[in-house]
C-alpha cells in the first residue's frame, strides 16, 4: 500500500466520522453527558444515525451559555500574562541578554501553557475567547521565541525556517476543509509530542549559554531534543498534508458538487 493511498483510505474513514458526528450534534445541539442520578442528568434520545446520545438539560445549557461568553476567567488571565511576557522575553534576551531570567520567564511560561488548558476543564472555565487566545498565544511565543534565538545564534536559521514554514504549509491546507464544510483533521498525537520536545529544547539551549555547571549538558540535551522534535515536527506535517491532498481527491468542494 502506497502513503498516498493510506492517507487516501484514512481521510475517508474520517469524513463519514466526522459527518456521522455532526449529523448527530445537528439533531440534538450542543450536550454534556453526565451521569446518572447527578444533577443535571441527561436524558438519552436518538439520532438520524440511529446513536443514543443524552439530550442537553436547561442547567446545562444556562451554564454552557455564561462560561461561552465569560471573559474573566482563570485561563484567560493566564494566557493574558503569557502574551505580556512576550515583549518582557525578548527584551531579556536580546537587549539586557539577561539569560537567566529569560529562562526563568520562558520556563514560566510552559508552565502556565500547560495549567490553563488543565484549569479550563478543572473549574469548567472554557470560553470562546480562550479557544482563540491560547493557540494564538502559543504560535506567537513560538515564532518570536525562534527569531529571537537565531539572532542570538542559539540556533540555526534553516531550522526556524523549517519549523514556521511547515506550520504555514498546514494553515494554507486547513482550506480543503472549510470549503468541504468538514471539520479540521484530528491532531496526531506524535505531532504533540514533537511540540513538547521542542518547547522543552528551547529552554535547555538557553540554559546553555548561562554561566552555570550544567551548561554543557544544557547545550548537548537542548541540542539533541532540537534534532528529534523538529524531525517529528516536519514528519507530522507531512501526515497532515497528505490527508489533506487525500480529501481534496475524494470529496469534491461543496460549491462544485453536482445535483
Amino acid at each position: 500500500m502506497t502513503f498516498v493511498s493510506f492517507c487516501h483510505r484514512r481521510a475517508v474513514a474520517e469524513t463519514i466520522l466526522a459527518r456521522a458526528r455532526r449529523a448527530d450534534v445537528r439533531k440534538i445541539g450542543a450536550w454534556r453527558w453526565r451521569e446518572p442520578g447527578s444533577v443535571g442528568y441527561a436524558r438519552g434520545v436518538t439520532t438520524d444515525s440511529g446513536t443514543a446520545q443524552p439530550e442537553e438539560s436547561p442547567a446545562d445549557g444556562a451554564r454552557r451559555g455564561v462560561f461561552a461568553d465569560r471573559v474573566l476567567t482563570v485561563p484567560n488571565v493566564l494566557s493574558v500574562l503569557r502574551l505580556l511576557g512576550v515583549p518582557l522575553f525578548l527584551w531579556l534576551l536580546l537587549i539586557e541578554r539577561a539569560d537567566g531570567w529569560a529562562f526563568a520567564l520562558l520556563v514560566a511560561s510552559g508552565v502556565t501553557d500547560f495549567l490553563d488548558g488543565k484549569l479550563a476543564r478543572l473549574l469548567d472555565q472554557s470560553s470562546r475567547l480562550g479557544a482563540l487566545l491560547d493557540p494564538f498565544v502559543d504560535r506567537l511565543y513560538l515564532v518570536t521565541t525562534l527569531a529571537a534565538f537565531v539572532i542570538r545564534g542559539l540556533m540555526p536559521w534553516w531550522v526556524a525556517a523549517l519549523l514556521v514554514g511547515r506550520d504555514l504549509v498546514l494553515t494554507a491546507t486547513l482550506s480543503v476543509y472549510k470549503r468541504r464544510e468538514l471539520p479540521p483533521p484530528e491532531v496526531i498525537y506524535l505531532g504533540k509530542a514533537a511540540t513538547f520536545a521542542l518547547m522543552s529544547a528551547l529552554p535547555w539551549l538557553l540554559a546553555g549559554q548561562m554561566d552555570w555547571a550544567a551548561a554543557g549538558f544544557g547545550r548537548a540535551f537542548g541540542g539533541a531534543l532540537l534534532i528529534w522534535g523538529t524531525a517529528v515536527y516536519l514528519w507530522t506535517g507531512v501526515l497532515y498534508t497528505g490527508r489533506a491532498i487525500a480529501i481534496a481527491r475524494a470529496i469534491p468542494a461543496v460549491g462544485h458538487r453536482t445535483a
